[in-house]
């Protein structure tokens, strides 16, 4: 049974899909560069303007119902991939009260998004994963295969963090926190930036004139270490040539790979010599991150969306911000470039070389 992807919305720091999609193609990063978050720590951060991750769920939601073919989601699994849950929510108490007396442990977990949005919008059932930032990219996995034996017709896909000074605070320890807007794959990077979305994709076993079909999956556990990932790139390879495989492609029929592209050095260090080492033409390869920021669990959802707007505007986006290329073996284009865009392999990467890779394309 084919997966098609049928709808999709996100909200980000630069806005609705198409706001994002614009500010892509236009190098306008939404980055902002803050003083005020943590004490003594300048950081480039990723924000929305919203009151609570909830009402950004039930909007981003009601758009993707809206332009589905479905009238309710009674019949709809929803499986959600999320950093850190409710812990906004907690933090906001904690801070507020200096106590952690009045935090009800219940709203912290993952679940609490799940449920919110099923007591909304009615979901059949529904399922929570937490694997840090492969988080919504493993929801898209799970989607597939469930599309694939049957076990449903019709399955929401969510993407969603809010900013937490928890995640920012840990990023800032790990010393990979840039305190400007991120250049993924430059020479001179100097970290990423902690940012936060919301992405929703309708997965369904039926295509329709607009569908995105979610053609493989693959996923890699290189387990070298808590947080960098394996030097010699098997972890990122792997996840790629799975998904290609999964999709019954060849390697030379992939048109694009949209990057994980934190602008760690570590990161973009081994996911160029992944990508050198696997293809054997010259795809085109870039990162959205110097536009959205790293959006943690989101980031999977957020750049499926991404991939699925670059087939239909048969448009590869450009890198923003590169100006002094680290590996000159891959091909990152620093302008758009108009072709015909058939195949994308869109990568996600996890602390524990947890790896997940998606690809969608033309329908076939």
């Amino acid at each position: 049974m084919n997966a098609y992807i049928n709808g999709y919305e996100l909200l980000c720091d630069a806005g609705n899909t198409q706001d994002l999609m614009e500010a892509i193609y236009a190098k306008k990063s939404a980055i902002t560069i803050d003083e005020s978050y943590l004490e003594d720590v300048t950081a480039g951060l990723g924000k929305m303007e919203y009151d609570t991750i909830f009402d950004v769920l039930e909007d981003v939601a009601e758009v993707v119902l809206k332009e589905s073919n479905l009238e309710n989601f009674h019949n709809t699994l929803l499986i959600l991939g999320s950093s850190v849950g409710g812990m906004q929510e907690c933090e906001d108490i904690f801070y507020s009260q200096k106590s952690y007396k009045n935090i009800d442990p219940d709203r912290y977990s993952m679940n609490v998004l799940t449920d919110h949005l099923s007591a909304k919008f009615g979901f059949y059932d529904t399922r929570a994963l937490s694997t840090a930032c492969t988080s919504s990219a493993n929801a898209l996995l799970l989607a597939k295969r469930l599309i694939d034996v049957e076990a449903y017709d019709n399955i929401l896909v969510v993407g969603a963090d809010g900013l937490c000074y928890s995640t920012v605070l840990g990023f800032s320890a790990l010393g990979v926190l840039s305190d400007r807007v991120c250049t993924p794959f430059d020479k001179d990077r100097n970290g990423m930036n902690v940012s936060e979305a919301v992405a929703m994709l309708l997965i369904q076993n039926v295509k329709t004139d607009n569908s995105i079909e979610l053609k493989g999956v693959g996923a890699s556990s290189d387990a070298y270490h808590m947080t960098n990932p394996d030097p010699e790139a098997t972890g990122a390879i792997s996840s790629m040539r799975a998904a290609i495989e999964d999709a019954g492609l060849t390697l030379d029929e992939i048109d694009y790979v949209n990057a994980h592209g934190t602008a760690t050095p570590a990161n973009d260090r081994v996911e160029s010599l992944a990508i050198e080492k696997l293809f054997n033409h010259d795809v085109y390869v870039s990162s959205t991150k110097a536009i959205t920021g790293h959006t943690l669990g989101a980031a999977g959802a957020v750049e499926a969306i991404v991939s699925c707007e670059v087939i239909k505007k048969s448009l590869i986006p450009p890198q923003t911000g590169l100006k002094n290329q680290e590996n000159k073996n891959i091909n990152i284009p620093t302008e758009s470039v108009s072709m015909g865009v058939k195949n994308i392999v869109s990568n996600s990467f996890a602390f524990g070389g947890n790896n997940t890779s998606i690809l969608v394309g033309v329908c076939s």
